[in-house]
Parts: C-alpha cells; structure tokens; sequence
C-alpha cells in the first residue's frame, strides 16, 4: 500500500499517466530492454479494494479484499467470498488483510493480516477438495505493529517449501525504533519459517541466524523498510524484493537462489545506495540491484514477479514491477544479478498494489480501486 498521503485529486490525475521514464541505478544500465513487449491489461474482474492473491487449485486465483474477504477467479469471474474475517481486521493506516498464500498441494491456505488491535497475524486453514475448511484455522505466528503503516504482510513459499513473510520497520517515518538493523526484533525483516514442522511452527535449522543469542531465529534477511510484495523466480528461485522508500529512493533487492540468507539490506542506515540521514554503510551492506527517484511521479514502488507466462514471449525472463503513485508497468532484465535494461510496458495499472502470478505463468495487476486486470499480448 501507498506510504506517503497525497490528495486523492493528484492520485487520480497520476493512474492517468501511461508511462513513466524511469531513472536507472547505475551509468551502465541500459536505457531500454532490448526489445520491448507490446501488452494490453484486459479487466478480468472487479473486487472491493484488492490486496493480494495467489495461485489456487484448479487453475484458479485466489483474491484478498484489503477488509477481510477471499474470493476465487475463475473462467466464469470472481465469485462469492470464500472466506471472511471482515469482523476481526482493520483497514486504518496501511492495515487489513495484506497476504495469501498456499502451500505445495494446496493443502494448507495462509492468510496475513492486521487484527483489531493492529498486531500482524499469520492464520492457516486446512484445504481439502480446494475448499477451506473453517474448523481447522489456527494462529501460527503473530507480531505487534507501534504504527499503523510499514506494517509489510506479504507472504509466499519458497522453492525450498518454507514459508517467508515480510514486515516493514513498524511504521512512524525514519525508523524511530531502528528495528531495520536490530536483529532482535522480526520488524524490518524477511523470515523464514516451517509452519508444519512443529506448533506453532518451526525454525528450518539453516536459518542464518539459528546460532546467534542475540538475534531471532526466524530472520532470513534484514535492513528492511516496507517490504511491499517480493518473490521468487519461477525459473531461477531468485528472490526479489521491492522495498519502499523513505523519501528519496524506492529499490529493488535481489538475492540468488543459492543464498544462504542473512542479507543486509541497509536500511535505516541506508535509503537506496545513498546514506540515510548521516547513516553509515554497513560493511555487510546488500546495495539494491535497482532504484528510482522520486523526481518522476512514482513514491512507492510495488515489487512484482519475474513473467514466466507463454502468452508474451518478448516479455519472458523480465521483472515486472510498478508503483502505486503512478501506476506504470516497470521492467528490468536481469543478468547473473545486474539489471541489463530498465523500460515500461506502456501500460497503467492505476493505483498498483499487487500482483499476482497464475498457476500458469501469466501475471495479474491489482487496483487498490478494484480494478483485477491480467497483462495480455497486445
């Protein structure tokens, strides 16, 4: 979700913008992909305030309503709400239901969201025969929230089969707490759990930080401001990640599939490349594979999926990522961890706030305003 209030007047005028010409990171980035995918975004529903989604059995796609509901696309739209936790969740701030995910098999559904008091919840239900079963919820992880934004929420399984989720610093601006460098609290972080391993859930034994007495157990990464949606490649299980900015520089972080965690990220010390307020560089400082300035119309980038879909085959292989402020379709190629090429897709998701990739491949662009469209061939 957005981090910075602007008016709704400039929002609107900014989800009228078709594309954006981005700043690159580096001099030596290429201005544009080398060839560049014709796309359309073809309205396939329309949902109350989208949040996020993911692949469902059956080829479906599983929709979260920011207030609490889940609803399933299919061929034939969007149907009933198959889940509804509208009466124990929030949505002042950046809050509400912010995640949704299955495991391998579609055999456990897990939902990510912000109870009445605002404190982060991680619930999983049982599934049999792709139907929730209501009986079996229980509460995995849970994590109090100072602040009512960079609350994070997202949530995904790895290659590996374990689960990840993501929490912002817990919100103010600044970092106030300097929960982005402190290893002792799961805010600012991406961790890295085993729902099934034990109750409520396990620590995978590789954990970075398994043997550290100061830090906790479930970090796999850290420095991190609002992790709003990361991801793993589809073809390489590389993992990115974008993380809004404070007020200068939204990026993009990466890491490889052979990562054995405990990447530091920089924040608070760190906005970007750039020092933070007279912040100093970590020495073990994971720079961004990419960012942007907010000299342009963006102010809160949305991380996306690398396309491993069959309907755009000049778009294989590319990241595509957006922002909420401005709602344009961003791509990078990426090559053994450098961005090679930077470019839009000549198309406006209006106000971004997820995407989802199909158990197909093809990508779907979520409007905060309820806008559910998938990127189609042109």
């Amino acid at each position: 979700m957005r981090v910075r209030t602007r008016s709704s007047a400039i929002i609107g005028t900014l989800c009228l913008i078709a594309s954006l010409a981005l700043t690159t990171a580096s001099a030596d980035e290429i201005a544009a992909p080398r060839q560049a995918a014709k796309v359309a975004l073809k309205e396939v529903a329309t949902a109350q305030n989208p949040t996020a989604g993911t692949a469902g059995p059956g080829g479906t796609v599983w929709i979260a309503e920011r207030a609490g509901t889940v609803r399933v696309l299919d061929d034939q739209g969007l149907g009933e709400p198959v889940l509804d936790i509208s009466g124990e969740t929030t949505t002042d701030g950046e809050r509400g239901l912010l995640g949704v995910a299955f495991d391998k098999g579609f055999a456990h559904f897990y939902i990510s969201f912000t109870n009445r008091e605002g404190t982060s919840t991680l619930d999983e239900f049982a599934v049999r025969d792709g139907k929730i079963q209501p009986d079996t919820r229980r509460t995995v992880l849970t994590q109090t929230q100072p602040y009512a934004n960079h609350n994070g929420g997202d949530i995904t399984f790895g290659p590996d089969g374990y689960l990840y989720i993501a929490f912002g610093d817990g919100g103010a601006g600044g970092d106030p707490h300097g929960n982005g460098q402190n290893l002792g609290t799961l805010l600012g972080k991406l961790l890295r759990i085993d729902p099934n391993g034990a109750e409520p859930y396990a620590i995978p034994p590789d954990n970075p930080f398994v043997n550290d007495p100061n830090a906790k157990d479930e970090i796999w990464a850290y420095g991190l401001r609002n992790p709003w949606r990361f991801s793993f490649d589809a073809g390489t299980g590389d993992l990115l990640i974008g993380d809004v900015g404070q007020s200068a520089w939204e990026e993009i972080d990466w890491a490889p599939a052979s990562s054995k965690g405990g990447e530091n990220y920089g924040w608070s010390q760190m906005e970007g490349n750039h020092p933070f307020r007279g912040g100093t560089e970590p020495a073990n400082h994971v720079p961004p594979i990419h960012e942007y300035d907010r000299n342009g119309l963006g102010c809160s980038v949305t991380g996306g999926y690398v396309y491993r879909g069959t309907a755009i085959p000049d778009l294989k292989g590319q990241y595509v990522f957006s922002d909420y402020c401005d709602g344009t379709l961003r791509t990078l190629r990426i090559e053994n961890g450098k961005v090679t090429g930077v470019g839009d897709l000549a198309a406006n998701g209006g106000s971004v706030v997820s995407f989802v990739q199909g158990g197909n491949g093809e990508l779907y662009v979520l409007d905060l305003g309820g806008s559910v469209s998938r990127i189609d061939p042109a």
